[in-house]
């Protein structure tokens, strides 16, 4: 009787034990997914600033020939 109890605990144990691993290993595959997510945003958001400082660039060019446009009317 002793030795089916024991046999019983152990195997829930093992059981515990095995469903534990395999939690950590899911978190450690979604953590590297989301780590690799994250790497490809910051790139993302590389690129859109470049783009947004070009933009602002051109602005200030567009900016300036409206400016000398105005005042050369005016003369």
């Amino acid at each position: 009787m002793l030795d089916s109890i024991t046999s019983v605990i152990l195997a829930v144990i093992l059981g515990s034990l095995a469903a534990i691993v395999y939690a950590l290993r899911i978190l450690v595959l979604l953590e590297r997914r989301i780590a690799r997510i994250d790497g490809h945003i910051e790139l993302i958001v590389q690129k859109v600033i470049k783009e947004e400082l070009r933009i602002e660039q051109e602005e200030k060019k567009i900016e300036k020939l409206v400016k000398s446009n105005r005042k050369s009317k005016k003369r």
